[in-house]
């Protein structure tokens, strides 16, 4: 029970790695507040973990919605009392296109979704962990633009999630001695709905990786369920690549 009796708020949790760390998270005893768009999907999962005998409340929105950063905290303190960690796991790829051809708004979108949405997650989230005393926060990054792990069309997504590898590391920095920790998986290709479900497509993919496959969800989840737990008191400002190996490629 590696999160018995912590709060824990988990952005894009109706589907994919988000889903997958809800029903893990919940099985390792965490209360859970769940926030994605779909709410007919969080509430499904918010279904499924109670029948189980866990504890989860969801709250339908969108990550780039100031509000809903603070409603997910406020809700995680009416319900559960407080909060000890977040999964700020919320993403998307865009459009993908070289620069000359890249709409301003696609631009706009990716590092609104992928960066701007940290923001607004930890500027929540940090006051409530401060009056705790102690916490995690995790974002979900990506091997794109960090490891040799340039891809065509993706310069968006890539600047997106290089940003979000500094921020992490500049708010690890500033809230250490709080007890406050601060990281970033790098995932390498997973089966989510980002990667589509065309066969040939997924073999490309894991094609790339030395492992020479992509992760299933809980695979990845699995490692922010370490960095949210004590075991990795000692860790923070850490981009940590669950990648297959990406991260060993030259290209």
């Amino acid at each position: 029970m590696e999160l018995k009796d912590k709060t824990i708020i988990i952005s894009g949790a109706s589907s994919g790695i988000g889903a997958a760390a809800a029903l893990l998270f919940a099985s390792e005893g965490a209360n859970l507040v769940l926030g994605a768009r779909r709410e007919a999907r969080l509430k499904s999962i918010v279904e499924q973990i109670e029948q189980s005998n866990g504890r989860a409340v969801y709250l339908a929105g969108d990550v780039r919605d100031e509000a809903f950063a603070k409603g997910l905290v406020d809700l995680a303190e009416q319900r559960f009392g407080g909060l000890d960690g977040a999964f700020n796991n919320a993403g998307i790829v865009g459009d993908m296109s070289p620069i000359p051809e890249m709409e301003l708004s696609n631009w706009q979108s990716v590092l609104a979704t992928n960066l701007t949405s940290a923001f607004l997650a930890a500027n929540a989230q940090l006051p409530a962990l401060q009056r705790r005393g102690r916490g995690s926060i995790v974002f979900t990054g990506t091997f794109v633009g960090f490891s040799n792990g340039g891809m065509p069309g993706m310069a968006a997504y890539a600047a997106s999630k290089a940003g979000l590898i500094g921020f992490t590391q500049s708010l690890a920095s500033d809230h250490a001695a709080q007890g406050i920790r601060v990281n970033t998986v790098l995932p390498g290709g997973t089966k989510t709905d980002m990667a589509g479900d065309d066969p040939a497509t997924h073999d490309i993919i894991a094609g790339l990786h030395p492992v020479k496959r992509m992760a299933e969800p809980t695979e990845i989840a699995q490692s922010a369920l370490f960095l949210l737990s004590d075991r990795a008191s000692f860790v923070t400002g850490s981009p940590l690549a669950v990648d297959g190996g990406m991260a060993t490629r030259l290209l």
